[in-house]
């Protein structure tokens, strides 16, 4: 794989601050119970959390713009929220987390999505989720499209696609198209139902799950894995396919013929919640400072094995990724 230096990694980082990069997809609002279990209820053979405290923090799309702040770059959030209290709770937290919320589209006839998960004594208990899946409305689709035009210096689109129903092919096609006339680059992170509608964008990222769905057969091996790479590389006629493998690293697939093994960075994995998330951010943010994709993917690498290394969901900052290559590269 692309070797990267620290100073090469510093001067990347350096040309994007500052750039615009949009963010299109499912927002959530991620709501946390924290408490202890010392007891059965008397009533069902269930845990007694005794809450001790409640947090609410930026999930699904949001996440990725969470990592493009962290980074220094401009995050234009594009996504649906409801006409209620966690719609308005979500656009408080956006704000004043640095987060542009002009993209956000209000539909009065869907509730905001939110996860609430249920922590006892350190321990996921359970998750209840409320939220729709319906088609986000033509109004909502030419709101989210209008967005983007009314912004003159986009360095990047992402993708960030959960199936909630904010993308469309229409609004892929639509934004795809609009991003080839005015040459900005365009990050996919897909989910089932749009997987091959992202006709010639720049880099498609699934990871092993979503690519073994998509195409039919599972990915066992290094041989399956370039089977899988080309085959997707062939039908979404994108300009470069980069696949997550989870412990196994990323392998990176250039039109050219090129194929890239891009091995893990992370040193104790804790938690691999929102490394995807993290890889796309830092993936468009280093093509925004002019990074080839080889060394965006290697960068994006580090950033996704240093978030895993850390419980919860946490963005990536600059300092621990410096300090992860610098690691790496004794």
């Amino acid at each position: 794989m692309h070797s990267l230096s620290e100073k090469r990694a510093r001067e990347i980082i350096e040309k994007c601050n500052g750039k615009q990069i949009a963010v299109i997809g499912d927002v959530m609002l991620d709501r946390f119970f924290w408490g202890n279990v010392s007891r059965i209820s008397p009533e069902a053979p269930v845990p007694v959390v005794d809450i001790e405290n409640e947090t609410y923090h930026l999930g699904g799309a949001a996440n990725v713009a969470n990592n493009l702040k962290s980074l220094g770059v401009v995050a234009i959030l594009c996504g649906v929220i409801g006409n209620d209290n966690s719609g308005k709770n979500f656009v408080e937290i956006a704000n004043n987390s640095g987060i542009s919320t002009l993209g956000l589209y209000e539909d009065a006839n869907r509730p905001t999505t939110v996860k609430t998960r249920i922590i006892g004594n350190s321990q996921h208990i359970a998750r209840l989720d409320r939220e729709t899946r319906e088609q986000l409305p033509p109004d909502g689709e030419k709101f989210i499209l209008d967005t983007l035009k009314s912004r003159s210096e986009l360095a990047g689109i992402i993708f960030e696609d959960y199936n909630k129903g904010t993308i469309s092919e229409k609004l892929v096609t639509q934004i795809i198209e609009f991003a080839k006339k005015n040459k900005i680059p365009v990050f996919v992170d897909p989910k089932f139902d749009n997987f091959f509608a992202y006709k010639g964008v720049t880099v498609f990222k699934p990871n092993r799950k979503e690519a073994q769905q998509a195409l039919g057969f599972t990915l066992r091996n290094d041989k399956d894995i370039e089977k899988a790479g080309k085959m997707m590389l062939e039908r979404i006629e994108c300009e470069n396919v980069l696949l997550t493998l989870g412990k196994d690293g990323m392998m990176l697939f250039e039109p050219n013929g090129e194929i890239y093994s891009v091995p893990t960075r992370a040193r104790r994995v804790a938690d691999v919640s929102g490394a995807g998330d993290t890889a796309i951010a830092t993936l468009a943010s280093a093509v925004a400072g002019g990074a080839k994709i080889p060394e965006a993917a290697s960068l994006a690498n580090y950033a996704s094995g240093v978030v895993c290394e850390e419980p919860g969901i946490v963005s990536i900052t600059i300092p621990n990724l410096i300090k992860s290559i610098v690691i790496n590269n004794k």
